[in-house]
């Protein structure tokens, strides 16, 4: 399993393609916007794109989700119900913040803690992480240690939680419960920031002391 971060919108959210190199099918985490860079990396790399993931409904991270499905002609999956009211309210976020190209997104499917999802061989268990977002999600990859976070925990910092539906108390229950019960050899990749470890968050993110 592989992965490749293609960095969109203004707000350079990492939107992600995830593959199996040797089946060469993956799927797009997150497209939040710039479609057409996310196609093109897809070109490069030679996979068939099979769905789209969302870990929640902010609009840097689900802005590109409707376009997305058009441009590949998949289903997009994710995030929990909870986060409905964000993807119904994408446009408006985006006008009132003059971002174009942004639209509402309609899920094929919600997702539930306990789900699991699967990209080729490779299967990822979903994990229901609100407090950033009420909806938000979480994928892990047990087998490789894997974990595409969203904006749960970053590398040195945690998800913000002053936007519609956050909730600070109940993020870091999330990361509590959801998160730090993995081993510190887990490697993530969050929404905004470089490559973390559990490991590294457990013993130098200030907001987990």
């Amino acid at each position: 399993m592989q992965f490749t971060i293609v960095p969109v919108t203004d707000y350079h959210q990492n939107c992600s393609i995830v593959y199996d190199e040797i089946k060469k099918v993956g799927v797009i985490v997150d497209p939040g916007g710039d479609v057409d860079r996310i196609a093109a990396e897809v070109a490069e790399l030679g996979i068939t794109v099979e769905a789209i993931w969302l870990t929640h409904g902010h609009l840097d991270h689900a802005g590109g989700a409707e376009a997305a499905k058009k441009q590949f002609k998949v289903q997009i999956i994710g995030p929990h119900e909870a986060d409905k009211m964000l993807l119904d309210n994408i446009e408006t976020v985006a006008a009132d913040y003059s971002m174009s190209g942004m639209f509402n997104a309609v899920p094929d499917r919600w997702l539930n803690d306990g789900d699991t999802l699967s990209i080729a061989d490779n299967e990822f268990e979903v994990r229901h992480c609100p407090g950033h977002a009420p909806g938000h999600v979480v994928f892990i990859n047990h087998a490789n240690k894997f974990i595409l976070m969203g904006d749960v925990l970053f590398k040195g910092s945690i998800g913000r939680t002053d936007l519609p539906g956050g909730n600070h108390q109940q993020l870091l229950h999330s990361i509590a419960t959801k998160i730090m019960t993995l081993d510190d050899d887990y490697t993530f990749l969050s929404g905004h920031t470089p490559l973390s470890s559990i490991g590294e968050e457990r013993t130098g993110n200030p907001f987990l002391r």
